[in-house]
């Protein structure tokens, strides 16, 4: 199933109906209702999708945002933070979300569950790559000391996020909407690949919960040299709910046009099986006749 996050346009409509007008334009038939949408865009795409003009494949966490949060921030409220008043705001709008998603009969909703306090280190290995110092002896300690620091505050952090995804599944099974957790662009993230398959784990039986992959949040960790790409995918297949699709311009500018940076999705798509919502989130500076150019080509290759 192909479809298309409001990520894209919702910033620069003041009605829902014009954002679905414009996605309709492009060629998709499914939305992915994304994080930072304003509560106010809310009734005009519920009347496109109660006039049977769009399907909604999924919700991303939070949704609609926060009415005290005046930008586009799906990581405002963290499950792992230290603040008892942040973590039960999250929790609140997330239960939220998923009681939205239901109304569109949603097949998801897409969760981050938060991230370890500490200074973030993978923008300044990001930037070393480009500068092309990937081979320095540098760039290996500024890897290893954030692998380490963050291994040793990491496992608060991961036990609050763990405690908040049984709360979640339990709301989830509630309104019949599964929650996929997503694979993160930075370690500092919660959680990593290996704390990943802990939570898929400890949640294997149960069928409301699950891991939705991000294509240019993994290809900028293999670029990092923190996983292989396509080992990771194959890994996470049998708990894979759904996807995030786009393309990265080494090392680390993602959410571009599909075809257009240097993701091998011949070699990636195999292990996404055809009933799994594959969904374009682009940046909002995205020209629209690159995405139009790019979906029969996807199609093609790839089907819908």
């Amino acid at each position: 199933m192909l479809s298309f996050s409001t990520c894209w346009n919702s910033g620069r409509h003041s009605e829902g109906g014009d954002i679905i007008d414009e996605i309709l334009g492009l060629g998709f038939d499914f939305i992915e209702i994304s994080h930072g949408l304003k509560v106010s865009l809310l009734p005009g795409i519920k009347q496109a999708y109660l006039d049977g003009r769009i399907k909604v494949s999924g919700v991303h966490n939070f949704c609609p945002s926060p009415v005290e949060v005046m930008i586009d921030a799906p990581d405002c409220y963290e499950f792992t933070s230290h603040r008892p008043y942040e973590r039960k705001r999250a929790l609140d709008l997330t239960l939220r979300t998923l009681e939205s998603a239901a109304e569109f009969r949603s097949r998801y909703v897409v969760l981050h569950m938060g991230s370890v306090p500490m200074k973030r280190i993978s923008p300044k290995l990001e930037q070393m790559l480009a500068d092309g110092e990937g081979d320095s002896r540098k760039y290996v300690k500024s890897k290893l000391k954030l692998i380490k620091k963050r291994e040793k505050i990491a496992p608060l952090r991961l036990e609050r996020a763990r405690e908040a995804l049984a709360q979640i599944a339990a709301k989830a099974e509630e309104v019949g909407v599964p929650v996929g957790v997503e694979s993160r662009s930075a370690f500092e993230d919660v959680p990593t690949e290996i704390e990943m398959i802990a939570l898929m784990e400890e949640f294997k039986d149960n069928p409301w919960v699950g891991y939705w992959h991000d294509f240019g949040h993994v290809q900028r960790k293999h670029n990092l040299g923190l996983l292989d790409h396509e080992e990771w995918l194959a890994t996470m297949e049998p708990y894979l709910i759904g996807c995030h699709l786009h393309d990265l311009e080494w090392p680390s500018r993602d959410h571009r046009v599909p075809f257009s940076g240097e993701i091998d999705f011949d070699r990636l798509m195999r292990y996404v099986s055809a009933d799994k919502p594959v969904v374009w989130e682009l940046s909002p500076t995205r020209k629209k006749s690159d995405i139009k150019k790019a979906l029969p080509r996807w199609i093609d290759a790839f089907g819908n």
